[in-house]
């Protein structure tokens, strides 16, 4: 299946109908099954699926890539399977991380089935250099907006990207869902053996409480994105040590967690970058 679909329509412009054919993405179903049992099925576009799968394992707490013993996607007429394989120590984590339902691409905790799993505690950051500046934040979503050909086509896909000081985005990934992109991206890092907290995450979504997680999940300190974040969300960052720059448009953004990695200039002078209290 094609991350992409071209169908036609009629386009109503200027008071009059035209024939037109438009770039869709698609929305596929991916079931993640692990050791032969379905745990959750997503709503998702159909490209990086073993990012994805091990993405999805890392930051719901499933297994780290390492005891992802064997991975492989097997395409069926409605949908694909992300077939994974993990040591018998890992049931336990796997039962208590079961999804009940299948999740739409707007939702990162559908079918949860326990209020504690939702709201799950986190592991403790990896100590960390990292100080970003007012610039590398513009420069990071200014670097996003020419990373993402399926969006080009189809105006309708979400992002993540990671941003590293002095080398920009290194690895940028797409989805229909935020969560996926951003689970497709921490698969697509670790796959690569790269050190996520050497950078920071960068997303083109809100910021939920799951968002949080996965990135805390990947141990990476840093979260930039480019709309509004939740209450939850903020306290959540400020629990977990989090940097959590949000409204970020290339042009100034607002830190709500974790200042003391943002090289902020002197208040006062006309900046745009500001630490939200």
């Amino acid at each position: 299946m094609r991350p992409v679909q071209s169908l036609g329509g009629v386009s109503l412009r200027q008071g009059a109908a035209h024939d037109t054919s438009r770039a869709l993405p698609e929305e596929w179903a991916v079931a993640l099954v692990y050791n032969g049992a379905t745990s959750a099925v997503m709503m998702a576009t159909p490209a990086d699926l073993l990012d994805f799968g091990i993405g999805f394992s890392l930051t719901e707490g499933i297994a780290t890539p390492s005891q992802i013993t064997e991975i492989e996607v097997v395409e069926h007429d409605l949908g694909s399977e992300v077939r994974m394989w993990v040591g018998e120590d890992r049931a336990a984590a796997m039962a208590a991380r079961a999804r009940a339902s299948v999740g739409p691409v707007g939702c990162g905790l559908c079918g949860i089935d326990s209020l504690e799993q939702a709201l799950r505690s986190l592991p403790a950051l990896p100590e960390t250099t990292l100080t970003l500046t007012p610039a590398d934040i513009d420069a990071a979503v200014n670097g996003m907006r020419t990373g993402q050909p399926l969006h080009d086509q189809t105006r309708a896909m979400h992002a993540a990207g990671f941003y590293v000081p002095g080398q920009g985005l290194t690895h940028v990934r797409e989805d229909v869902g935020r969560h996926n992109a951003l689970d497709k991206l921490i698969g697509a890092l670790a796959r690569d053996s790269v050190d996520r907290s050497t950078g920071a995450m960068v997303i083109t979504s809100r910021v939920s409480v799951d968002m949080v997680q996965k990135t805390v999940m990947a141990g990476c300190p840093a979260l930039i994105a480019v709309s509004a974040p939740t209450a939850h969300a903020v306290r959540l960052a400020q629990h977990a040590g989090l940097t959590l720059v949000a409204l970020a448009r290339g042009d100034g953004a607002d830190i709500f967690s974790g200042a003391g990695r943002i090289d902020t200039p002197p208040q006062g002078n006309g900046g745009t970058t500001h630490v939200v209290a």
